[in-house]
């Protein structure tokens, strides 16, 4: 069973953080109580000295797993270091299921490119096929660890590719990178509503613990085939997929990203499709994508430097 925030969660920063009579029941209850009231956690001041040399953060969701978050988070990260003036790293918290190494090629091997570096939980196992079987507070304090103990140097772009749900994971990088800021949140779905009621709950936690929200990729939208370029609906958006939610939400359509075979097969060789591919539709898609976030970016640092007042 799929793990959410209460609806009337008091958020993650409030004095009633894992006190409330809402909070009964939550399954990351025990973390935000032992935030709130309680002495602050060094290390969120060691991490927030770590990360200044770090200019933009973005974390990339999804509501529920196999819709190609750690996909998009790859591609993410090898199209803004396509720059070869812009340094960027992938960090992977998806802890039990580390499928960022595969993706970028990497066995043993923490940089893509010169201008690329990845860190994942999957660095440190003996075997890809072993399992991390670990409860939240473990979890919690390898995330802590990355973000405090990596030496991260200075970098433009840091992506977060998380695990898929509102739970654990995502309340440790987002209370620990409070004060670091964080740009925001690119959140990953496929057309078909199954996937899309997953994707509402994940947009209202980030409204609740005040996580600002880049905007929502569709990815699997349409086929394309290999032969004609044409595309099909493999996953037909039923309930108007994430162009209606985002209407409905008020939130950005970053782009729609159609399927194409090679973007499995390069994820599968650890290479990056927009090399393997350059003139598939999926990738023109991505790079729009691509983009826009960067414009996004750019808006919030310049919001940063020159604050409105009120």
């Amino acid at each position: 069973m799929e793990e959410e925030v209460p609806h009337d969660c008091p958020g993650a920063d409030s004095a009633q953080a894992g006190r409330g009579a809402s909070c009964q029941g939550c399954p990351n209850q025990r973390l935000c109580a032992s935030g709130a009231g309680a002495a602050p956690d060094p290390a969120l001041e060691e991490i927030k000295e770590k990360m200044q040399p770090v200019k933009h953060k973005i974390l990339v969701l999804s509501g529920k797993g196999g819709v190609g978050k750690s996909t998009f988070s790859a591609h993410l990260a090898h199209g803004l270091a396509e720059d070869e003036n812009s340094q960027v790293a992938l960090l992977d918290i998806d802890i039990c299921g580390p499928s960022i190494p595969k993706i970028m090629g990497l066995e043993g091997e923490q940089y893509v490119d010169d201008n690329l570096g990845v860190m994942s939980v999957g660095f440190l196992l003996s075997s890809p096929d072993d399992a991390v079987i670990w409860r939240g507070p473990k979890k919690n304090g390898m995330i802590k660890q990355f973000l405090r103990d990596v030496d991260w140097g200075e970098l433009d772009y840091l992506i977060v590719d998380t695990p898929p749900g509102t739970s654990d994971e995502h309340l440790s990088v987002v209370q620990y990178l409070a004060a670091a800021h964080i740009d925001g949140a690119v959140i990953i779905t496929t057309p078909q509503e199954v996937s899309l009621q997953d994707v509402r709950k994940e947009i209202n936690f980030c409204r609740k613990v005040k996580l600002p929200i880049v905007g929502v990729v569709e990815n699997m939208s349409g086929f394309v085939c290999p032969k004609c370029k044409k595309e099909s609906q493999i996953f037909p958006p039923t309930t108007g997929g994430a162009e209606a939610m985002c209407r409905d939400l008020a939130v950005p359509l970053l782009g729609r990203v159609p399927l194409d075979p090679l973007i499995g097969k390069s994820c599968d060789k650890g290479q990056s499709f927009f090399a393997e591919a350059p003139d598939s539709p999926a990738t023109l898609a991505y790079r729009s994508i691509i983009q826009r976030i960067q414009e996004f970016c750019g808006l919030r640092q310049s919001e940063d430097k020159n604050p409105v007042s009120s």
